[in-house]
């Protein structure tokens, strides 16, 4: 029982998590068109990120060639989360 319910919350932490990689990759698309800044969902889009990218920004240089990579490195530690949580359920199974 106690096994369904770690891979239950681990599942969603997994979900949670893939989500916000996807909040992430539309936010650094939306970053190159320029939307307009008043729209609602470009707000929360800006919110949602924002933090996640300063912190990164905090202890790494992000920006190279006048392009800003914080997103791109989230991207891959969100995925390395990703996978090592899966792995490390998978072995509970």
């Amino acid at each position: 029982m106690i096994d369904s319910l770690m891979v239950a919350f681990a599942t969603l932490f997994i979900t949670i998590i893939s989500l916000y990689k996807w909040v992430i990759i539309i936010s650094a698309l939306l970053s190159w068109v320029q939307p307009d800044p008043y729209n609602p969902i470009v707000q929360m889009l800006y919110r949602l990120t924002e933090p996640a990218y300063a912190m990164v920004r905090k202890f790494i240089p992000t920006v190279f060639g006048g392009m800003d990579m914080a997103p791109l490195i989230l991207i891959f530690a969100i995925q390395f989360l990703e996978i090592f949580i899966s792995n490390l359920f998978s072995k509970i199974m």
